[in-house]
């Protein structure tokens, strides 16, 4: 992870405990073409964990952890991200696996951003 990379890291944990109160302990970045992929580990909070302790409690989590996200960034625009990246955020795609706490965001922007800040910059 390049240090354009890591920085990106740290506004996703930063947005994330803004608009929801935690961000994930451990994220892992990479630049892929028009995309910003992150691995995040650590995203449950105390209670999150104890409802999927219950079998319909890790879709249920599951869903509302998907769709809040995705949510959150559409209400509160992740104006951060762009002026780090100087580019337009277009989309994000999101997924966690509940049982082993990890979870996948895909941010989509208007430039290949791996050009730009690859991992030789």
């Amino acid at each position: 992870m390049n240090k354009y990379e890591a920085e990106f890291s740290n506004v996703v944990r930063s947005f994330r405990k803004k608009h929801m109160g935690k961000g994930p302990g451990k994220i892992q970045t990479t630049f892929c073409k028009n995309w910003a992929i992150c691995e995040m580990e650590g995203n449950l909070s105390p209670i999150e964990r104890f409802i999927a302790s219950a079998d319909d409690g890790k879709q249920m989590l599951r869903s509302a952890r998907t769709e809040m996200v995705k949510d959150m960034y559409r209400k509160n625009h992740p104006i951060e991200m762009e002026e780090l990246l100087q580019c337009h955020f277009i989309d994000l795609f999101v997924d966690i696996d509940i049982e082993r706490d990890f979870g996948m965001s895909v941010f989509v922007f208007d430039q290949n951003i791996e050009e730009k800040f690859g991992s030789d910059k």
